[in-house]
């Protein structure tokens, strides 16, 4: 199949969400250090969209991640621990001429100077993937498909790929996009091309930093200004929370017919620092949590994920960011890029809380396993 078909359908969809991307194997140092320095590593998994994928499922959706892996024990690997998180993973294609691609990384903060990832994904399975070896009826069976700026950076091919399903068509489900800029993978491109096809999308995710950094374009406003076509833009600003630009539901091929994703900035309503832009924009900010971090990374998968759950369900936008905030803060307190989120109703009590409760809210190593939310409230 070249293409996918115009008006493809997915209102009789059994899935949720379709995450499409690179997943690898990720070696983890024995303990903090130079990679040169550090004597052993611990084996996981990595990659953006499989994260989402993983989380969804563990949150009790259904999610199916696509990608494609080596015909390796390392492809084996992948597929085998990604089901083993509930994850749909019957659409994962194998390539017999290509491996699965590893990274190692080392301990501290991907922020700071220090930290070290060694990537080996050149040529990988994945990075063949093109409009000609995707299978359409599987990225479009959900009612979301989740797609990430990564995935454009990998090849020509991916890039095509990309442009491909953030086009324009009748029955295409709700588009969501993580821009996800990560500055080593576009040396010899242009990252510049992750707003244009951010533009294409229903739901962006993006953070100031990398709007910045990518793009040359500083503030929320100014962000949205450049982003003025998704329905529901999520502008992540570190410490300082999030801000969600949303507008009403678009007509056409745009909208989705997915139940309570049917329009993605539904119930934009009042919450914290929410106010009528102008135009058709409700804008919303949401403060960051107080968090007692272990290790920076796998957050912003998480957050999405959260972000995704509750857009599922329906929930006002102010939810939606706070159920992000604690699925990212449950990945915040462990190790590794993945981890149980908490129980929904133990989530659904902390999102209920008021305004100054929540910014009183302290999470650590543990706190996911609490039965009671005033557990957890307590002055940073």
């Amino acid at each position: 199949m070249s293409g996918p078909a115009a008006g493809t359908a997915h209102a009789a969809t059994t899935t949720d969400v379709v995450c499409l991307g690179e997943s690898m194997v990720t070696f983890l140092p024995s303990q903090p250090g130079r990679l040169a320095d550090v004597p052993s590593f611990g084996r996981g998994i990595g990659g953006a969209e499989s994260n989402v994928a993983c989380a969804l499922a563990a949150a009790g959706h259904r999610a199916a991640w696509v990608g494609r892996v080596g015909a390796d024990g390392f492809g084996d690997h992948l597929v085998e621990t990604i089901a083993g998180y509930g994850v749909d993973t019957s659409a994962v294609r194998r390539d017999p001429d290509r491996p699965t691609g590893i990274y190692f990384r080392t301990a501290t903060d991907r922020g700071t100077g220090a930290h070290e990832v060694a990537y080996y994904r050149a040529g990988s399975a994945a990075s063949a993937m093109s409009p000609a070896n995707v299978p359409y009826e599987e990225l479009f069976a959900g009612r979301i498909l989740h797609l990430s700026g990564i995935t454009a950076a990998l090849s020509a091919d991916c890039l095509a790929l990309l442009r491909e399903l953030t086009a324009p068509r009748p029955g295409r489900p709700l588009v969501s996009f993580d821009v996800n800029h990560r500055p080593r993978l576009w040396r010899d491109g242009d990252a510049g091309v992750l707003l244009e096809l951010a533009r294409r999308c229903d739901l962006v995710f993006v953070g100031e930093d990398e709007a910045e950094e990518a793009w040359g374009i500083v503030g929320a406003e100014a962000i949205r200004a450049a982003l003025p076509e998704p329905s529901v833009v999520v502008v992540k600003r570190g410490s300082a929370g999030a801000t969600v630009f949303a507008s009403g539901p678009r007509p056409g091929p745009r909208s989705s017919n997915a139940g309570g994703a049917d329009s993605a900035a539904g119930g934009a309503e009042a919450g914290e620092g929410a106010a009528q832009a102008a135009g058709r924009d409700t804008v919303t900010v949401v403060p960051a949590l107080h968090v007692d971090v272990v290790a920076a990374v796998g957050a912003g998968d998480a957050f999405a994920a959260g972000f995704l759950s509750a857009t599922l369900r329906g929930l006002p936008v102010r939810d939606r960011v706070r159920h992000g905030h604690l699925m990212a803060a449950a990945v915040l307190t462990v190790p590794g890029d993945l981890t149980a989120p908490p129980a929904r109703d133990h989530a659904d009590r902390l999102v209920a809380l008021d305004d100054g409760a929540w910014g009183r809210l302290r999470l650590g190593p543990g706190w996911t396993a609490a039965d009671r939310a005033h557990e957890e409230v307590r002055t940073p």
